[in-house]
């Protein structure tokens, strides 16, 4: 449970203004996290989509959204 949301909202700008990395960086490091979870079985990479209403779901009814 986070106990100091402003606090930690500030350590992560800050630590986003200090990783000063380009598009190309990110989108090679995107590709490479996106391949491994491949490999693991983490991911289809037919579609990364699958299954994103269910989660959605479940995601809104722990939160108390459920409508």
């Amino acid at each position: 449970m986070i106990r100091n949301g402003p606090k930690l909202n500030a350590f992560c700008r800050k630590l986003i203004e200090r990783e000063d990395i380009t598009h190309k960086q990110a989108l090679a490091i995107y590709e490479a996290l996106h391949k491994e979870a491949v490999s693991l079985g983490a991911i289809n990479s037919g579609n990364i989509l699958d299954g994103l209403e269910v989660d959605l779901r479940i995601a809104r009814a722990v939160n108390g959204l459920a409508t």
